[in-house]
């Protein structure tokens, strides 16, 4: 199912229907400022459960999770002043930064080492939905394993099939993935070059 979302403006509506179906257990196709992402609601252990399996990842690479601000980042990551000032710089934008999860942060989606991976895009319908669903949501490109990186809804619709419960179709994307830092020990740390300039 393809839902046409206004990009500037989400339609309140529309971004309720989305997050019933997050809610719900359902996957969806959504996008970011980086790419379109594949994500689910970040306290449904099955849901996640089912994005690994579509994804042919180990649970040993944790997926990263959309927050809608800083004060979201905060429940579910121990930010230090440091890390605050960064991200407070940065966000919301094309970035991933590795902090250390807290206890909210489903045990699926954390490293060995306690850590986890945090997005605030700038792009309205992704923190629309995070807002819409009152809790994070999953962060992985809608890519399949072997597979090209179709940037147009209707493509991802067709690459996913019944697998997922619906595409939001919110025009192009820039189809670069995020920069990817770690802030763990306040030493950041690129871990992958991506749209998000560094050193800023």
């Amino acid at each position: 199912m393809i839902i046409n979302i206004n990009p500037d403006n989400p339609q309140g509506r529309l971004i309720a229907r989305v997050a019933d179906i997050l809610r719900d257990g359902g996957l969806v196709i959504y996008p970011t400022d980086t790419q379109y992402g594949l994500g689910c609601d970040l306290t449904n252990k099955k849901a996640i459960e089912k994005v690994y399996r579509l994804k042919q990842r180990s649970q040993k690479s944790p997926f990263s999770f959309v927050c809608a601000d800083l004060t979201g980042i905060a429940q579910y990551a121990k930010v230090s002043n440091f890390a605050y000032r960064t991200m407070r710089r940065l966000l919301p934008g094309p970035y991933t930064f590795i902090l250390n999860g807290t206890r909210l942060v489903p045990q699926l989606m954390l490293t060995k080492r306690h850590e986890c991976g945090i997005r605030v895009p700038a792009h309205p319908i992704a923190l629309s939905l995070v807002g819409g669903l009152g809790r994070p949501i999953i962060n992985t490109s809608a890519v399949l394993e072997g597979q090209p990186a179709p940037t147009d809804p209707a493509a991802l619709a067709d690459l996913f099939k019944n697998q997922v419960e619906a595409v939001i179709d919110g025009g192009p994307v820039a189809g670069q993935p995020s920069t990817i830092i770690s802030l763990i020990d306040d030493e950041p740390e690129v871990l992958r070059a991506g749209l998000g300039p560094w050193p800023v």
